[in-house]
């Protein structure tokens, strides 16, 4: 029997994350589910090892490299080789430009764009080596521009064309590079943002639907199931690739 794939998830206590390393768990990977507080990955690693799957948790702040070197590491020693990346941790600091700190720039940035060129760089090697990997990089709609997210949406731009370096620099050593930009998904950054609107969940969503082709907000494990694709082997002519995760078309 061969032996499994090994996969990092990144921001994967929850939510999009979460749903993504339960799914990849669910394929057979064993999992390596990274969040910044070690305590909050419990959950997810939970589910995972409760459905049969192999997982551990590592706390790391990825856009730290020591912490990033040393979650690789402890994957490398505890699960085994990791060919397969999943750059899914980010942040939000929400803000008209004009109100735009520096500091909310630089964290944004620092979290989606630094923390998915560290874990890359730290990854890739183990890819090289194995001649086989997978990367797969969180991206947004709101890399297309959306009002109040000049940080979010520059950082989430900015993987769009990282993503499609890597499928350059990495295809030649059989590794593929993706990225998904998901909509509008049910998740507790949207609570949120309706919190900031002063209106409950369900209406947000309720809201938000309407202007949704297929008329429903999405899931994670919409997510998680493009992801699956995209890390499997049927994927491997599929490189460079941004795919929308929204319901409908995206300009």
């Amino acid at each position: 029997m061969p032996e499994a794939r090994v996969a990092i998830v990144s921001g994967a206590a929850r939510g999009i994350g979460a749903a993504i390393a339960k799914r990849l768990a669910a394929d057979g990977l064993h999992v390596a589910v990274i969040d910044l507080r070690q305590d909050d990955t419990a959950a997810t690693v939970a589910a995972i090892t409760e459905a049969g799957g192999r997982a551990i948790g590592i706390g790391a702040d990825v856009a730290d490299g020591p912490d990033v070197r040393a979650a690789v590491t402890r994957t490398v020693e505890e699960l085994g080789t990791p060919t397969v990346l999943v750059n899914n941790a980010g942040i939000l600091r929400d803000n008209l430009l004009f109100k735009m700190a520096d500091d909310d720039w630089d964290a944004v940035v620092a979290v989606h764009l630094r923390g998915a060129f560290l874990l890359a760089r730290e990854v890739q090697r183990h890819q090289v080596d194995a001649r086989w990997g997978r990367v797969v990089n969180l991206s947004s709609t709101s890399a297309l521009g959306n009002r109040g997210q000049a940080n979010y949406a520059a950082a989430k731009a900015g993987l769009q064309g990282f993503t499609k370096t890597l499928a350059i620099e990495l295809g030649p050593f059989g590794v593929t590079a993706n990225a998904i930009a998901p909509g509008i998904i049910a998740t507790d950054m949207l609570r949120a943002a309706a919190d900031r609107l002063g209106i409950t969940f369900e209406q947000y969503l309720e809201g938000a639907a309407q202007q949704i082709p297929v008329r429903r907000v999405g899931r994670t494990e919409d997510v998680a199931a493009v992801a699956s694709f995209l890390c499997s082997d049927e994927a491997s002519f599929v490189s460079g690739q941004v795919v929308y995760v929204a319901g409908g078309p995206q300009a």
